[in-house]
């Protein structure tokens, strides 16, 4: 079995990038553990079942990528500067995903969350909590700008909805039409969405 954090984190990195990739309805436990190079019994030492190993994937995912948004989102940095940042990497890793596998994979979250939100109620809730979270340095963000003179408009709430409402549906269509070109303007179009002023709009 090898040492046992070191077999349960490649079953997790495996469920991870192969539930990415695919779909969680299309990978097997079978290939989650060829992937990992675990056998299928120590699978079961960690895991209960795929649902169990999915929800501990996403956990140690948003554990790193909350620690990355929590750097760009500091309340020092300006606001624009928080939001450029953070969708900068996001289009940065879309476009070498693209060309490593010639696959645009969108989300995970939303990949994995509309493919099984009315399926699996443990792995919904999880989604949902995480998201909402990532929307509150959002929406921080925006009222930063709003106060700073930077950003137009008073809903700061309703502007996180449609900000994170275009950047979900924007990488979801990219990944639907396998179409890299449509998040190349993804900072432009998010600074239009949420009324930021001419002046500040440097890309």
């Amino acid at each position: 079995m090898g040492r046992t954090s070191d077999a349960r984190q490649r079953l997790m990195d495996a469920a991870y990038d192969l539930i990415w990739e695919y779909s969680y309805g299309a990978v097997t436990i079978d290939a989650i553990c060829e992937r990992a190079g675990v056998k299928k019994g120590s699978f079961y030492y960690f895991f209960d079942s795929k649902s169990e190993l999915a929800v501990a994937a996403i956990d140690a995912w948003w554990v790193e990528r909350h620690a990355l948004i929590a750097e760009m989102f500091r309340r020092e940095v300006p606001p624009l500067e928080r939001v450029r940042s953070y969708f900068n990497f996001v289009v940065k890793r879309q476009i070498e995903s693209y060309e490593a596998s010639g696959q645009v994979l969108g989300c995970p979250l939303f990949t994995l969350g509309a493919e099984i939100c009315t399926q699996d109620e443990q792995i919904r809730s999880r989604i949902h909590e995480i998201i909402t979270s990532f929307g509150r340095y959002f929406e921080e963000a925006i009222m930063d700008g709003q106060a700073s003179g930077e950003i137009e408009g008073k809903n700061a709430a309703l502007k996180t909805r449609s900000l994170m409402a275009y950047y979900e549906g924007t990488l979801t269509r990219a990944r639907i039409e396998n179409n890299v070109e449509l998040i190349r303007n993804l900072i432009s179009d998010a600074f239009e969405l949420i009324g930021v002023r001419p002046a500040f709009v440097v890309l």
